[in-house]
Formats: structure tokens, sequence, C-alpha cells
């Protein structure tokens, strides 16, 4: 489904509680995460060490890397903590009915 730039990724149950589900967008490894009754659309490579955040741990409205353990912000793609220190892409999302839609057309950050 393509509506405006926004494409079919997942399924909100697919999504975990406080986590994060791994998905490609055409070419571009993106992470859909649901933190505190939010979901949210980020880059899942992260800026410093190039391993997937999605594998990450997802606590109050932050992504940690697994590897050095950098935290980005979900809402901009900020990192909050070294080692890294470059943002990763936010993308826009949409949820309609329980089909969650990223366009990755729209970057947050």
């Amino acid at each position: 489904m393509n509506d405006g730039g926004f494409v079919k990724v997942c399924t909100l149950g697919e999504v975990p509680e406080e986590g994060a589900l791994g998905v490609e967008v055409g070419d571009t490894p993106v992470a859909v995460v649901r933190s505190e009754g939010e979901v949210y659309a980020i880059s899942d490579i992260c800026s410093h060490a190039e391993v997937n955040l999605s594998e990450g741990e997802v606590e109050d409205g932050t992504i940690e890397c697994w590897l050095h353990g950098s935290c980005f912000e979900l809402s901009s793609g900020k990192p909050i903590n070294p080692p890294a220190t470059r943002p990763v892409p936010t993308y826009a999302v949409k949820i309609d009915g329980d089909d969650v839609l990223v366009s990755l057309d729209t970057e947050n950050s």
C-alpha cells in the first residue's frame, strides 16, 4: 500500500510493547519501535557502529545500541550518550487500523 509516500511495513501487533521490529522499506533498513504507547520509525543502523538498532533495548522513549551502548531519542534520532555522536534519521509514521505505515520521504530529523 502506498499513500502519499507512506508504505505499509507491518501490523501494530507485530511490534512488541517497549520493543522494536526491524523491517526494510525498499533498500532502507528501518526499526519500527513502540515505547510509552507511541510508535516511531528510526533508521535501523547505528550511526556509530553500523549494527541493527532493532536488536537493542527500548526504554523511556529511547533505543540502545546493543554493541556499544549508545542511546538514541526515538522522536529525534539524536544520540544521548557516547560513543555515537551523529543522529540517525527518523521517519514519519501513520497508524491505519492495525497497519503501521512509514514514509521515507518525510524525515523527522
